[in-house]
């Protein structure tokens, strides 16, 4: 018997077998699918949770209002004690003529706020984080530092909170979930395999008595897995594109959720791509060495 890999020869005998049980073949691409788009799903939020707190990082500062009673020499000497809280990597001082100056430019249309004196305007820090995890808390340490005290610091630190949260839970439920619907995928393949298999245990078992080899037997089982994976990886893929587009124009156009941006998918389109056909090609090879295992002891 020849030993040499043909790789025509086992692919087109993995279609066959493929194809001889359209039903459970077609009910493993199905459920493997499923199991892609949920892991790709929760993904994907962890990936947008993320995205969203590095973007809150690099543009959102904490504004620390100085106490009015401080002369300008004092609130700009608050600076060295500000920079010395640790989680705080930079502060620019902002006087109450150029915050007044800001806001008139913001609101220069509007008459009501154009006559409003510098004197109502405090002087400020703008405060960029190190962690914006940690943000609660240097909120609290900025708030003991005499001359801005406590209820004088904008943050939004529940906001901030509620999307490590998401980014937290979503990255676990996506590792639990990885776990589970793997074994799953493998357990349906390696049943479809084993329909073929036991079809043919009288065929295996003669190629062996007559000197076939256990990996001549197992290769056409192997692409069949290899195909059914591919296929499932495929479709997937589309559907999660399809999905991930949806929900996208979704939130673009809910003015009452305009705090959410979603990562283009265009931006990370390669990624789930080969994400899904590793996924989806390893879950249909570990199938069907699972399955043809058993009958290849003769």
């Amino acid at each position: 018997m020849k030993n040499s890999h043909n790789f025509f020869y086992f692919m087109k005998e993995g279609a066959v077998n493929m194809f001889s049980h359209g039903f459970m073949s077609f009910a493993a691409v199905g459920i493997t699918v499923a199991c892609l788009l949920i892991m790709g799903t929760f993904t994907l939020v962890a990936v947008n949770a993320n995205a969203m707190l590095v973007d809150m990082e690099a543009r959102n500062q904490m504004l620390a209002f100085v106490d009015k009673s401080l002369t300008d020499e004092e609130a700009m000497a608050l600076e060295q004690q500000i920079l010395a809280i640790e989680n705080i990597t930079g502060a620019e001082f902002i006087s109450n003529e150029d915050a007044a100056a800001t806001f008139r430019g913001k609101y220069e249309d509007d008459e009501l706020f154009q006559g409003l004196p510098d004197d109502n305007f405090r002087h400020r820090y703008a405060i960029d984080l190190k962690d914006i995890g940690y943000m609660r808390q240097t909120k609290e340490d900025l708030e003991a530092i005499p001359g801005i005290g406590k209820g004088n610091v904008s943050a939004y630190e529940d906001e901030a909170a509620g999307f490590i949260t998401i980014r937290n839970v979503a990255g676990v439920v996506c590792v639990v979930l990885i776990a589970v619907l793997f074994v799953v995928s493998v357990f349906i393949i390696a049943n479809t395999i084993k329909l073929t298999t036991f079809d043919r245990r009288d065929e295996i078992a003669i190629m062996k008595m007559v000197g076939a080899t256990n990996g001549f037997i197992r290769w056409p089982f192997v692409y069949e897995g290899f195909l059914l994976g591919l296929f499932s990886a495929v479709i997937g893929f589309f559907l999660q594109w399809g999905l991930y587009e949806a929900v996208a124009r979704s939130v673009a156009t809910n003015d009452t959720i305009n705090l959410i941006s979603v990562v283009p998918f265009k931006n990370m389109w390669n990624y789930v791509a080969a994400i899904f056909a590793g996924a989806g090609m390893l879950i249909g090879v570990g199938g069907s060495l699972s399955a043809i295992r058993k009958f290849l002891q003769v």
